[in-house]
């Protein structure tokens, strides 16, 4: 069992008007977009930590600090690029990555056969490894309000 390890990655951004919105690599057009230091992809980031925790590598704060200025706008797609070199080194390989966003608006659903694509390219996952659920918070909390976006993320690792 050693050879195999279990991560969790969690992320949030908040919503603003007349930002770009960016979601598992995929822009959605829709008058709001996330807030962050790169392209807020909270997609994306919540799969960085799911993958760099299964590795015991740390978290994404420790890899790009939203205090580098490098990381300033940067292409979330480019940090998953660099976290699969990370647990590459490590030697492993991903089992598969399973998501759920939480989001009241925009509806995602037609975006997530998209993102599956994008996602698994990166990772060089077949699609049917990379799962990407959508839910609503039934109006309640940040997401509920639309203030906000939440993602989670679980990746199996297993070594080469």
């Amino acid at each position: 069992m050693k050879n195999i390890r279990v991560g969790i990655g969690y992320d949030v951004h908040r919503l603003a008007d007349d930002q770009p919105f960016f979601l598992g690599g995929v822009k959605i057009p829709y008058h709001r977009g996330a807030v962050g230091h790169s392209d807020a992809d909270t997609l994306i980031h919540a799969i960085i930590d799911s993958l760099l925790g299964a590795a015991g590598l740390g978290d994404i704060g420790q890899h790009f600090p939203d205090s580098d200025q490098a990381f300033k706008g940067i292409d979330s797609k480019v940090l998953l690029n660099i976290t699969m070199d990370l647990i590459q080194n490590e030697e492993f390989n991903i089992g598969n990555v399973d998501c759920t966003i939480c989001l009241e608006k925009p509806k995602i659903a037609g975006y997530i056969p998209a993102m599956q694509i994008v996602l698994a390219e990166i990772m060089k996952l077949d699609k049917s490894q990379v799962s990407i659920k959508a839910t609503t918070t039934e109006g309640l909390g940040f997401a509920g309000k639309q203030e906000g976006i939440s993602a989670y993320a679980v990746a199996l690792l297993y070594k080469k």
